[in-house]
């Protein structure tokens, strides 16, 4: 057998043994047959498992015991400690993000690196960026420790909606870069123990660029029913009878072709279109007549595709404001079967779903694009959450929820229900749901939701445990949106897994965490020089769920604390985490692994509190530990937490007087809203925060001074734009 066989073996043998509950019961075992090893001769296989529903008896156990461990044990110098390389692959790049995964075996003992380099092509130097994250088998189990039981008692009315186990492999993104650019990426493993295959990769990426309307195509004039003046040719009356051969409310609406084909633009002139769904007509529309193809259900079914090179564009025409009123219905826009749909410049209002672009197991598009777009009294603003999605790009639009805009209100828990108008109503649930790959959400303004941004909450990645490469949720990108006044949390990277990026977005009043990850599988995750302020419960960030592969870096928590549980392969570097007075702990992991890390943050632990850090682990002694509850252990102070767990040695106290003009939110009224162009997050020259942190390739590049500063902003350094982003006379960004 060779060494990559045996690490293949020894690896599936592991995982099954891990998910034992005990050695003395009779136990029903799940199908944990391995892959076939590409060095093992076709047809072999490498048998370590009884089939599925098989019981095995203690003895029989007993009996493969030994063979098991054999196979664990055979060549320790090279199976278990040296590195096997496995595929390389490209995730589907976005605008300022490259995504890569790099599969291996062996290197248990968690020595490996792999050392990055890129630079745009035709540049002579090579810049550095983040190592990629070594995922090692994490599990992720919704809360039930033992993974095997919880897979075969499938009468439990709640049996746990993941059960899944990280990839051995490195993952990781190259940060911050430009759109519409070649880059060469050059990535080397690096073991003491040995690497076993190519230990060097090089390839050449280009990161997309923004999608917008390409010349050549036909361009179509629409117009709303009492429109008065010249109209330009062609011209149609409502989007159906430009988008397809005629627009009709009877069942012939379902017979016409597409009359738009790829690079095809609409023009939608100024006016409100409002279909009229309840009456069946046999004409075209004209004035007192609004027969717009949506009869019944009042959804606009849009089923034509362009290409990611020549979309299918529907835009404002610039003339006065384009009004899309859903009139009630529940789905204004349905595209799931449109790839590449192009909507910018309108405002559309009165819908639960302006747009629905996917559903989990049945459809979905790609390529969805909104720009510069008003959405306001509707329920849900992108509902898209089929895996096979890719490529949307959706930024500069600004979505108004139906909460109430005076006060902040929770869902749940006994510290909401005590005040006026608990719980929530859910009249809006959230903004924006994506799954899938390649997702840009960029500079929106989003106000008044339950939740702001999310990853859909999808349950295990299809194809698991042997996820479908282009089905799993990653290369995703959530920054500089700007989300006040949620009644969850404002972002979720909830049910992501691969290269989740969430940077530079600014979240005030949370009722819950600002930053969510419920859960994260094996990661990584980026969450980086966001700011949160106000956050009532006390969380700024809800990592926990069994969530994996977190990096928390240069953040600004105001009002909240730091972290959540249970986690695994958890890092924070460079936080600023002032607390709001609120009882509890100012940081608060827990976690199954050892190999977490934290440093350079700044703390402002609640005065006089007697527990001011929080950290459960497995035993020193343990590397990681999926089947037992963590064990707690709290600290009063930040030098007895450093020197008890040799975390946060290099962590400084800081207090308000850090910033320019930050106040903490007032504890005695839980439902005030704060705005943020009262605040200034900036640096003062003489911060504790100033210079006090560690360099982070990519994300603090062109610092100034002898480090870093600790939190979102750098002193002297250009402030982000969050929200829409202005445009020029010429219509640019």
């Amino acid at each position: 057998m060779t060494a990559s066989a045996v690490a293949s073996a020894r690896d599936c043998i592991g995982g099954a043994f891990l998910s034992l509950k005990s050695w003395f019961r009779l136990i029903p075992w799940p199908d944990l047959t391995c892959n076939q090893d590409p060095d093992v001769p076709e047809g072999t296989r490498v048998a370590v498992v009884p089939p599925r529903h098989r019981v095995v008896s203690r003895f029989l156990l007993a009996a493969a015991l030994p063979l098991a461990l054999s196979i664990l044990l055979a060549d320790q110098s090279f199976a278990q400690k040296s590195t096997i390389t496995g595929d390389f692959r490209i995730e589907p790049p976005t605008l300022l993000s490259l995504g890569f995964e790099w599969r291996i075996s062996g290197d248990d003992n968690r020595n490996a690196h792999v050392d990055v380099t890129y630079r745009a092509k035709g540049e002579q130097n090579w810049r550095s960026a983040l190592p990629l994250l070594r995922l090692q088998k994490e599990q992720t189990h919704d809360g039930i420790f033992d993974a095997a039981e919880r897979l075969r008692d499938v009468t439990k009315v709640s049996p746990g909606a993941f059960s899944y186990v990280a990839p051995n492999m490195f993952a990781g993104s190259i940060l911050n870069l430009e759109p519409d650019t070649e880059y060469e990426c050059r990535f080397v493993l690096s073991d003491p123990d040995g690497v076993k295959g190519k230990a060097t990769k090089a390839v050449v990426v280009r990161t997309r660029k923004e999608p917008a309307a390409v010349e050549g195509g036909h361009v179509f004039h629409v117009y709303p029913v009492d429109w008065k003046a010249p109209k330009q040719a062609p011209a149609f009356t409502g989007l159906m009878e430009a988008y397809y051969m005629a627009g009709r409310a009877g069942d012939h609406q379902n017979a016409y072709p597409s009359r738009v084909q790829p690079g095809d633009v609409i023009i939608m002139h100024a006016g409100t279109y409002l279909s009229d769904r309840h009456h069946y007509f046999n004409q075209g529309p004209h004035e007192g007549y609004l027969a717009m193809g949506t009869l019944f259900d009042g959804t606009y079914y849009l089923t034509q595709s362009g290409t990611p090179e020549k979309p299918i564009v529907i835009k404002a025409a610039g003339d006065g404001e384009v009004v899309f009123d859903g009139d009630g219905a529940q789905t204004l826009f349905n595209v799931m079967a449109a790839n590449y749909n192009y909507f910018e410049g309108l405002t559309i209002r009165n819908t639960n779903v302006a747009f629905m672009v996917g559903i989990k197991n049945i459809t979905g598009a790609s390529g969805f694009t909104l720009k510069r777009s008003k959405l306001t009294n509707i329920g849900r603003a992108v509902q898209a959450d089929w895996s096979g999605s890719k490529n949307f790009y959706i930024a500069d639009n600004v979505f108004i929820g139906r909460h109430d805009p005076n006060r902040m209100m929770g869902w749940t828990g006994a510290f909401w229900a005590k005040l006026p108008g608990y719980p929530e109503t859910m009249d809006s649930e959230y903004a924006i749901k994506v799954y899938g790959q390649g997702h840009v959400v960029a500079y929106n303004y989003i106000a008044n939701w339950h939740d702001g941004v999310d990853i859909a909450t999808y349950g295990n990645p299809d194809g698991t445990p042997d996820e479908i490469p282009d089905r799993a949720p990653a290369s995703i990108d959530f920054y500089n949106n700007d989300i006040s006044n949620m009644g969850d949390n404002c972002i979720e990277a909830d049910g992501g897994a691969h290269n989740i990026r969430v940077f530079r977005n600014r979240c005030f009043n949370s009722a819950s965490a600002g930053l969510s990850a419920q859960p994260v599988l094996g990661g990584p995750a980026y969450f980086y020089q966001n700011i949160v302020y106000n956050t009532p419960t006390g969380r700024a960030t809800g990592f926990i769920a069994t969530s994996s592969g977190i990096f928390c870096y240069n953040n600004t928590f105001v009002g909240g604390s730091l972290g959540g549980g249970p986690v695994s392969n958890l890092h924070f570097r460079n936080n600023l985490v002032i607390s709001a007075g609120l009882p509890g702990p100012i940081l608060t992991v827990s976690t199954y692994t050892n190999y977490d890390t934290s440093d350079y943050n700044g703390y402002r632990p609640t005065p006089n509190a007697n527990n001011q850090f929080q950290w459960a682990s497995p035993p020193p002694d343990v590397l990681a530990d999926f089947l037992h509850a963590p064990a707690d252990h709290r600290y009063k102070t930040l030098k007895e937490f450093n020197q008890a767990t040799h975390l946060d040695e290099h962590s400084i106290l800081v207090d308000y007087d850090v910033f320019v003009n930050v106040k903490p939110p007032d504890n005695s009224d839980p439902q005030r809203l704060y705005k943020a162009a009262d605040y200034d997050f900036g640096l003062r020259a003489d911060s504790a925060a100033v210079d006090a942190g560690i360099p982070l390739p990519n994300i603090t590049d062109n610092f100034v001074g002898r480090a870093p500063d600790l939190g979102a902003y750098e002193f002297s350094r250009p402030l982000p734009i969050y929200g829409p982003r202005p445009v020029s006379a010429k219509g640019t960004q």
